[in-house]
């Protein structure tokens, strides 16, 4: 049930943080990774990663917000692999200011980044998936998909839009057997976070002090969840949005 033999996965941003701890359990699973990301030093490191797992993985560049980019990218897959099963729309960015100091083009970079490319990459997959009689595709939102926070407003709208996003693909394409699912995750120690905690006093502190788990989430908490959502094993589950936070959202 959770055997991704014979399955292809393109994971955007593929090459590092939570991306890259999702890209190493659909390799345990067996799925053939594409790691489809900007930094090619960094994407060939992740590709030996992964082929250290036994996946007959590699990396195709892409600019997720230049559709020109994606389907370049998504059309160079299917030909290498004969097919596409999974989609990881992992790719984000954030830019930490208060609302009143944020310029336009800094909003419009995070949303294009984090929202519309979701959009652009789900549209130039969704003809793969439904060739090969049906899919997975996973959004990564995050606990500000839930919660403000007054450092991130374009970051929390982008991360908000994910969740609607799903659920709306979630409903288009379930009669092509394409199952869309988001995965929210809460303080996980990646390169992206090791930055707020030097730009935000306290956080570190904040954070093991609201979490039941008493940690920070690290990108292995994630192959797990990729497995599940990627496999047969979630089948009926579809439209969903999982907090993968250690407990962090249930707290008050």
């Amino acid at each position: 049930m959770f055997d991704l033999k014979g399955r292809v996965a393109v994971v955007t941003g593929g090459n590092g943080g939570i991306g890259l701890g999702m890209a190493k359990g659909l390799a345990r699973a067996g799925a053939r990774v594409v790691v489809a990301a900007r930094n090619r030093d960094k994407s060939d490191a992740a590709v030996r990663e992964l082929m250290a797992l036994g996946s007959d993985a590699f990396a195709l560049p892409v600019d997720v917000t230049d559709a020109g980019s994606v389907a370049a990218m998504t059309a160079e897959a299917a030909r290498r692999c004969g097919r596409i099963d999974i989609l990881v729309n992992n790719a984000g960015i954030n830019i930490r200011k208060p609302a009143h100091e944020m310029a336009l083009a800094e909003w419009q970079q995070v949303i294009d980044t984090n929202l519309t490319s979701a959009f652009v990459c789900a549209q130039a997959v969704y003809p793969h998936l439904r060739r090969a009689g049906g899919g997975k595709i996973i959004n990564i939102g995050s606990m500000l998909s839930i919660f403000g926070a007054s450092f991130a407003p374009a970051y929390g709208a982008s991360k908000g839009g994910i969740v609607q996003l799903t659920k709306s693909l979630a409903v288009a394409w379930a009669p092509d057997h394409i199952q869309v699912n988001a995965v929210l995750p809460g303080w996980i120690d990646t390169d992206l976070t090791r930055q707020a905690r030097q730009q935000l006093p306290g956080l570190n502190e904040r954070v093991l002090a609201r979490s039941p788990s008493g940690r920070w989430g690290t990108i292995d908490d994630f192959e797990g969840i990729a497995v599940f959502l990627a496999s047969a094993a979630s089948a009926f589950v579809t439209g969903t949005a999982i907090a993968v936070d250690g407990g962090y959202s249930t707290q008050v």
